[in-house]
């Protein structure tokens, strides 16, 4: 098929249909539609297949971004299907998850002057269609080593982990603590941007893959660490991070504030029907909300709080719009369903007597760069106020949560109580005991998707040297 060379400008980027705000706010249900084929190879036409692919490289699993969107536009879905897989083990959900504008969107040439190529949308679109027409992982001439592995988790790392591993010839049996796999893609992230039918599917190919599930376990409890050893020629540990960041000020502790998490995993229980951990729903209809914090976890809880009929939703962020880590996507559909951002205000405490009825905060400005390369809040004196409030949830982020038994079987944590994992005489993310390996959240910190995915994936390269596979 011939490329028109200014196709690009003759055909604006679009994305898929999405329900408008009224609508949306009314249900859990993924608000954006899908490309059909005829739109997903108008929109992969747009690649200028500039010859030095910065998406490829800004994304965190460096996928063949530009190979697969000329297959898609020559209308090879299979081959696409095949591809997108060589490099990434969710495609289909780190298409809709992903914070594309800040990483393979991002860094695409056409930039925003022109309008970047669709890249998010056209991945979820391969990986949903390819399996709608029957495609799956095709493994008939790999050969079964024998090896075995236990994979503690079955979040995005875990998950991962055991996708390369099958595609190697080792059989991995992955445990977790709840009753479905997916970790927060299931119990954390809200429907609404990823539905679970979607990660129930991927559970499906992955046992059609040879990759077993036993849930409902909780390593360190119902089963020992030691009988993993025992029974398994390797471990990977996938376990994520799930100690709440506090915010330090005076209040935290009053009733009507909550921590993001246990609020978003109560609320997904609920529309999903399941029963998990000793968190109580939290309904906050008809209530004037504050969450603290602006990243996509803060997203997640603002247009929840939307959905439960709270009667004002406000997210209150210390720095300005542009210097949020969430995704501006997210942010978007957020003040489109009515939440109002206030920027450039740093609380300093939560009023209230019996429960909350407020937060004080004190406006700042952006000072010098931090050792993370980000500019510093700084408060203006003697602009406090007090914003009124019947509900604070808390989303300042999540720090390390290591198992107590770790220290029993040498792996080594770093001051942080993040896993250590590499070094000069170890694999990469193999821990200080050889046959143990981790990724994901509870090495890096708490991250992307789509960085678990990349760690679950190399640790699974590395456990295939080791057992010299």
């Amino acid at each position: 098929m011939s490329k028109h060379p200014l196709q690009f400008l003759e055909v604006p980027r679009r994305d898929p249909e999405k329900d408008a705000a009224d609508v949306r706010i009314l249900h859990y249900d993924e608000i954006y539609g899908s490309f059909d084929a005829a739109d997903a190879g108008s929109q992969a036409g747009r690649c200028l297949d500039c010859g030095n692919p910065y998406c490829e490289w800004k994304c965190p699993v460096h996928n063949y971004i530009p190979d697969w969107l000329k297959l898609i536009e020559e209308g090879d879905l299979f081959q696409a299907a095949e591809l997108s897989h060589q490099t990434n083990s969710l495609p289909e959900i780190c298409g809709r998850i992903c914070p594309q504008d800040r990483l393979c969107e991002g860094a695409c040439t056409l930039d925003d002057a022109n309008g970047a190529v669709s890249i998010g949308s056209i991945e979820k679109y391969i990986t949903d269609e390819a399996l709608k027409l029957g495609w799956r992982p095709d493994l008939s001439r790999i050969v079964d080593t024998g090896k075995r592995v236990g994979i503690v988790g079955a979040g995005p790392a875990g998950l991962a982990a055991a996708d390369v591993l099958a595609r190697k010839g080792i059989r991995s049996v992955v445990f977790d603590a709840h009753g479905e796999i997916g970790g927060l893609l299931t119990y954390g992230i809200p429907s609404f941007k990823l539905e679970k039918k979607v990660v129930r599917t991927r559970r499906e190919i992955l046992q059609g893959m040879g990759v077993e599930f036993v849930l409902n376990t909780h390593i360190g409890e119902n089963k020992s660490f030691l009988s993993l050893l025992d029974e398994f020629d390797a471990v990977f540990l996938g376990m994520g991070t799930y100690n709440y960041i506090k915010g330090g000020f005076p209040g935290e502790n009053l009733p009507g504030v909550h921590e993001a998490l246990p609020y978003l995993i109560a609320n997904n229980c609920r529309e999903l029907n399941a029963s998990l951990p000793p968190f109580p729903y939290v309904d906050l209809a008809d209530k004037r909300v504050i969450v603290l914090g602006g990243g996509d976890t803060g997203m997640d809880c603002v247009r929840t709080a939307i959905r439960q009929g709270a009667s004002s939703v406000s997210c209150v962020y210390r720095r300005d719009e542009a210097n949020m880590p969430g995704s501006r996507r997210e942010v978007e559909n957020s003040k489109e369903e009515g939440v109002r951002f206030l920027f450039n205000q740093q609380p300093l405490e939560i009023i209230g007597r019996d429960r909350v009825s407020g937060v004080k905060v004190i406006q700042t400005r952006l000072g010098s760069a931090g050792t993370d390369g980000r500019r510093r809040p700084e408060n203006v004196v003697g602009t406090e106020k007090i914003l009124p409030t019947d509900a604070v949830i808390v989303a300042f982020g999540f720090s390390a949560s290591p198992a107590n038994w770790f220290a029993d079987f040498d792996i080594g944590l770093r001051s942080n109580g993040l896993v250590k994992v590499g070094g000069s005489d170890r694999l990469p993310l193999q821990t200080m005991n050889p046959m143990i390996f981790a990724g994901g959240d509870m090495v890096r910190g708490s991250d992307l998707v789509v960085t678990a995915v990349f760690e679950g994936r190399e640790a699974a390269a590395s456990i295939a040297q080791y057992l010299g596979v």
